[in-house]
């Protein structure tokens, strides 16, 4: 949370204790890290124009935040039938890959994808932004049928 005009604003609570930059824009609160001026959260803006130019210790706005060129990388977990999804584009590895976590370079026109010590690189057919960085993790039982009936025998 951040104190602007005597209001209460949300950041993200992934932000906490974390020192940032607030960029006021008309309809919008860009958070910035300071050192790198890396996008961290948008918000919108709840300020009217004139809180904003009432504000102490406000000063010019610089350039505005460029998106990364460098690729993402993102870890995904390949499907019981071998395919992954990057931003929303299936990428069929195969069956013999199931269940294995595999991490992809996304870039603006390819996916660089890592398996086996070696890279395969897939033309991109989206243009959707990366949201999902890391993949699920597989799911595990509580306990299997043959330790259910044992524990079962247990207590009788």
């Amino acid at each position: 949370m951040i104190s602007l005009a005597g209001r209460q604003v949300l950041a993200a609570e992934i932000l906490g204790g974390r020192p940032a930059l607030v960029r006021i824009e008309p309809q919008t609160l860009t958070f910035l890290d300071p050192t790198t001026r890396e996008l961290l959260r948008v918000r919108p803006n709840p300020l009217t124009r004139e809180q904003t130019l009432r504000l102490r210790g406000a000063r010019p706005a610089g350039p505005p935040p460029r998106p990364s060129s460098e690729p993402v990388t993102v870890q995904r977990r390949v499907s019981a039938t071998g395919v992954i999804v990057v931003c929303r584009q299936p990428v069929a590895l195969g069956r013999v890959h199931a269940g294995r976590v595999v991490r992809v370079h996304v870039s603006e026109h390819t996916l660089a994808v890592e398996l086996d010590g070696e890279t395969r690189t897939i033309r991109r057919t989206t243009n959707r932004p990366v949201v999902v960085i890391k993949a699920n993790r597989p799911h595990q039982a509580r306990a299997t049928s043959t330790e259910l009936s044992a524990s079962l025998d247990q207590a009788t």
